[in-house]
């Protein structure tokens, strides 16, 4: 009796097939493979799935469950590098408990595939031109329920100059909508196609032919390496320094710590070699984000040591560190500036901290331990001053948020910048992934981010996106790069933040609503 109802909730095997289709098209459009114009054309499969089981929201829920699950189990798999290779943990283990994660967070397209039910049934093939309204819904609703929005649709196009640009105007999530516009008007062609409306099939064809054409071969002019027009505010010296995962005895720390100075010094030490243009602007020295586990205020010995490097040298240095919280007893996540004078001239604290990485949620704060350990959240949006401009710092993680950039462009930054490790989760798509995050945030603030990462990758990325000079992964390196104050505007992103992610929430819970009441009337 029970399976009978089971098998009421499961889809046809066609409808799954289909799903499954999809969510294999949708993984070749994102890094690891890389096919980027894939998530054109990836939601038409799903599409006809869920059109095919309209007649019961159950069935379209589950649909978009298989959906959602293979493409985060293909896009995340590295989820279990670490477990693995740190803890120990069996394979078997390590894919099943991403199995379970990755089914939670395929609710989201569930959503996407219950709604879409709902809307096929009432406005027939037409409710198709609602998709890309109902999946930025879905993915915005990812974001307050979980506070992530990892892989969301528009990342995918982060390295494929074509929709790019229109984040500045609505975010990442605009290029998520734009992604399914051509799927939807290919469903509406073959479905006119079929009920003999041929002009209407044709043109509809054509159309989504003229955009996969155009996002084959129309780029973006080639980047330029800085930005010329303006003269440079800064100079950046970033510091790639390959710092292992474990291992690290005090002995090894010292060692690497001097490492860091080493590579550092060897880079400044090209700055007036003739020809330069680094020597007419102060200099910045970025160690990244890493397992040293620096403690600027309570380690009086590392104080000296930095201080010093500062002030032999006549240079900035940005580097991340362990700070107190009088008020939590905890510790900060924190980036620390000290001037080339050897004092302390700036300090963020990161404000989103990785789940079950540097916090866990309330319900479960006394019953599962952290991975890293237990940091208290930043509270301001705090910028520092660099040379004669203004940078936001964006902790690792934080690369991933949109209102972090917009809020420090507000609060007057001239550039961002990312200091990250992505060492725990190994030679892995996962750094491309996070890469495509930094790109979002520059094209979306109109400001170049400087990514100093302790394994890669380690890059400048201009204000429309392109990433330039990259470092090699997993290899020591450094990079000197010449950074332009910016000119001060602001994109209707950043004046506006998430608008068109609230619009499309309110067009979908329209939708819905009047769906609903008119299937009651």
């Amino acid at each position: 009796m029970k399976f009978g109802r089971i098998k009421e909730l499961f889809p046809s095997w066609a409808s799954v097939g289909l799903s499954v289709f999809a969510a294999v098209l949708l993984i070749l459009a994102f890094p690891g493979i890389e096919f980027a114009p894939a998530a054109f054309v990836a939601f038409l499969p799903l599409l006809f799935a869920l059109e095919r089981e309209k007649g019961s929201v159950a069935k379209a829920f589950v649909t978009g469950w298989i959906f959602g699950t293979v493409f985060f189990i293909g896009t995340c798999w590295w989820l279990t590098f670490a477990p693995i290779t740190y803890a120990g943990f069996p394979v078997a283990l390590a894919y099943f408990l991403l199995v379970i994660v990755c089914m939670i967070v395929g609710v989201f397209p569930a959503i996407f595939g219950a709604v879409m039910a709902l809307l096929f049934r009432r406005f027939g093939f037409l409710a198709v031109f609602a998709s890309p309204f109902v999946w930025v819904f879905t993915e915005f609703l990812r974001y307050w329920l979980t506070g992530n929005n990892w892989n969301a649709l528009g990342y995918s196009q982060a390295f494929f100059n074509v929709t790019l640009h229109f984040a500045e105007i609505g975010g990442v999530m605009l290029v998520s909508f734009l992604c399914l516009i051509p799927a939807a008007v290919l469903y509406y062609a073959v479905n006119s196609w079929s009920r003999r409306r041929v002009e209407v099939s044709i043109f509809s064809a054509l159309f989504v032919l003229f955009i996969l054409f155009c996002s084959l071969f129309v780029f973006n002019e080639p980047a330029d390496i800085f930005d010329r027009q303006r003269p440079s505010a800064a100079t950046i010296v970033a510091i790639q320094p390959k710092v292992p995962m474990s291992g690290l005895s005090y002995q090894k720390w010292q060692q690497l710590r001097k490492r860091h100075v080493e590579m550092a010094e060897a880079a400044l030490s090209t700055l007036n070699e003739p020809p330069t243009t680094y020597n007419e602007s102060p200099t910045t020295v970025i160690f990244p984000e890493s397992p040293m586990n620096f403690q600027y205020e309570e380690d009086k010995e590392f104080q000296v040591f930095i201080n010093g490097f500062a002030r032999r040298n006549n240079v900035s240095v940005l580097f991340n560190s362990a700070e107190p919280d009088a008020a939590s007893g905890k510790y900060f996540n924190s980036a620390v500036l000290v001037d080339p004078q050897g004092q302390k001239a700036g300090q963020y604290n990161k404000m989103f901290l990785v789940p079950f990485g540097e916090m866990v949620p309330w319900p479960f704060e006394s019953i599962i331990p952290t991975l890293v350990g237990t940091f208290a959240p930043g509270r301001e949006y705090n910028v520092v001053q660099i040379a004669d401009m203004k940078a936001g710092i964006l902790i690792c993680f934080e690369s991933h948020f949109g209102v972090l950039g917009r809020e420090f462009v507000l609060n007057g930054a001239d550039v961002l910048i990312e200091m990250t490790n992505d060492g725990y989760l190994g030679p892995t798509p996962v750094l491309r992934q996070h890469l495509a995050n930094a790109v979002f945030r520059a094209v979306e603030t109109n400001r170049p981010v400087i990514r100093a990462t302790n394994v890669g990758i380690t890059a400048y990325i201009n204000a429309k996106g392109d990433v330039i000079d990259a470092a090699k992964v997993y290899q020591e390196d450094t990079r000197i790069w010449s950074v332009p104050k910016s000119d001060g505007s602001q994109t209707f992103y950043v004046k506006y933040g998430d608008w068109f992610a609230w619009l499309c929430s309110m067009v979908t819970v329209g939708l819905l609503a009047y769906a609903i009441f008119r299937r009651r009337q």
